[in-house]
C-alpha cells in the first residue's frame, strides 16, 4: 500500500465505517493444543466440560471493552497480551474472565471509531479469547453497551435493542463457533419496566417490549425503543448453529430472579443457565432473600454470579455471599480486573472509587481488603 493510500485508508477508518485493511489486522492467535476447558456443557444444575468434570466458575470481569472503542481510540483499557493475561493466574483457582462487548464496536456501526471497531475490535477480542484459552481460563462473553437505532453504544440500557443484538449475537456465535470453551451472556444488567421486578417487566425480558432510551451521561429518558427479549436472543444464538451455554441475567440490573424460572426462555438444546449480580447495595443482599428466588433458582439451572463486589473496600460483604455461593454450587465473578486504588463509599456525595482489583496487571496484587477477600477465598479449600 502506497503511503498516500494508507493516509486516506486511516482518515476513513478515523470516520467510522470503512472495510479493515487485512494488511493491518493482527494475525489470529494460536492457544495451543486444546488441554484448556472445553466441551462446556449443562447437565442438570451445574456445567461440566467434555470430560464430565463439573466446571464452578470463579473469576473475575476484566473491564474495559465495553467502553474503551466508543470513549478514545482503544480496545482495552490497559495492557491485553500474554503477560497480562497470564497474571490472572497468580489469583489461585481463579478460571474464568469475563469480557464485556459493546454492539456498535463489534458491528462497526453508528459512527465508532473505524480502528477500534469493525473487524479490527472482532479480531482483537477473538485474539484475547486465545490466550485465556491458553491460560486455561473459560471467557465469558458478554453484550454491556447497546446503541438503539443510530445512537452509539455508549451506556448500559434496560434491554437489547430490536435494531442490533440479533444481529450482534449471530455474529458473535459465529465466530466462536467451533469454540466450545466459551460461555455466552446476552445481556449485562436488564432493568425494564423503570427498573421495578414486575409481571411487566418480566414479560418484556422474555419478549421484548416498548423501553426507555437513555443518552450517554444522562439518567432521565429521552425517548423510547424497541427492545428485545430473552427468547430472541436465545433464538438468534441458536439459529447460528451455536451449541454455547447461554447465560441470562434477571431484572433489577440482573439482582432479580423472582420470575426467572417462570419466564425462561425455549432453547431446544437445553443449554442455559441464570446470571446474579450481588453487591452491598442490592434490593437482594442478604441471605433471607437469597435462601429464596436465588436458591430455587439455583437447584434448577446453573447458577453463576458474574458480577459480586461491594462498595465499602473492606471485603465484609462478599464473603458471606460467596460461602452461600459454594454451598449451593454457584459460581462468581469479580467486578472488576482494573488497577487503581480502592476508594470507599463514605455516602458522603464525594467521589469513590470501590471497584479496582488489583495495582498491577502484571504482578495481579490485590488492591486493598475487597480483593483480597475475593483472592484469599477462591484460594481456598472452601471454593474446591
Amino acid at each position: 500500500m502506497t503511503r498516500a493510500a494508507l493516509i486516506t485508508t486511516l482518515a476513513a477508518a478515523l470516520l467510522g465505517g470503512c472495510a479493515a485493511d487485512p494488511e493491518y489486522l493482527p494475525p489470529k492467535l494460536d492457544p495451543g493444543p486444546k488441554d484448556w476447558p472445553h466441551g462446556l456443557h449443562v447437565v442438570a444444575n451445574h456445567i461440566e466440560d467434555s470430560g464430565g468434570n463439573t466446571i464452578v466458575l470463579r473469576g473475575v470481569n476484566r473491564s474495559g471493552t465495553e467502553y474503551q472503542c466508543v470513549q478514545s481510540a482503544g480496545i482495552f483499557d490497559g495492557p491485553s497480551g500474554d503477560d497480562s493475561v497470564a497474571a490472572f493466574k497468580n489469583w489461585p483457582n481463579v478460571n474464568a474472565v469475563r469480557v464485556p462487548l459493546n454492539e456498535s464496536c463489534w458491528l462497526g456501526i453508528n459512527g465508532v471509531n473505524g480502528l477500534a471497531s469493525g473487524e479490527y475490535y472482532k479480531r482483537a477480542i477473538y485474539n484475547y479469547v486465545q490466550l485465556l484459552h491458553k491460560h486455561d481460563l473459560v471467557p465469558i462473553l458478554e453484550l454491556h453497551w447497546v446503541g438503539p437505532g443510530t445512537q452509539k453504544a455508549g451506556r448500559l440500557q434496560p434491554m437489547p435493542d430490536a435494531d442490533h443484538a440479533a444481529a450482534f449475537w449471530t455474529d458473535v456465535a459465529a465466530t466462536f463457533l467451533d469454540d466450545d470453551g466459551v460461555v455466552l451472556e446476552p445481556f449485562n444488567e436488564p432493568f425494564p419496566d423503570g427498573n421495578k421486578d414486575s409481571d411487566a417487566a418480566w414479560a418484556c425480558w422474555k419478549d421484548g417490549c416498548t423501553a426507555n432510551l437513555y443518552a450517554p451521561m444522562v439518567n432521565m429518558p429521552i425517548g423510547t425503543y424497541q427492545a428485545a427479549g430473552m427468547q430472541s436472543m436465545v433464538d438468534a444464538i441458536r439459529a447460528a448453529g451455536s451449541t454455547h451455554i447461554v447465560l441470562l441475567g434477571g431484572v433489577q440490573y440482573s439482582n432479580a430472579l423472582t420470575q426467572w424460572l417462570a419466564h425462561k426462555p425455549a432453547d431446544p438444546l437445553n443449554q442455559l443457565g441464570a446470571v446474579w449480580h450481588v453487591y452491598s447495595f442490592n434490593s437482594c443482599k442478604t441471605a433471607t432473600c437469597w435462601d429464596a428466588a436465588p436458591a430455587a433458582v439455583a437447584a434448577a439451572v446453573p447458577l453463576v454470579a458474574t458480577e459480586i463486589g461491594e462498595d465499602d473496600c473492606m471485603g465484609v460483604f462478599i464473603a458471606p455471599l460467596m460461602q452461600w455461593l459454594d454451598a449451593h454450587g454457584g459460581g462468581y465473578l469479580a467486578w472488576a480486573w482494573n488497577t487503581g486504588t480502592c476508594v470507599p463509599n463514605n455516602h458522603d456525595g464525594q467521589p469513590y472509587n470501590a471497584w479496582p482489583l488489583v495495582s498491577s496487571y502484571v504482578t495481579g496484587d490485590p488492591a486493598g481488603g475487597y480483593a483480597q477477600t475475593f483472592r484469599d477465598h477462591v484460594a481456598g479449600p472452601s471454593a474446591n
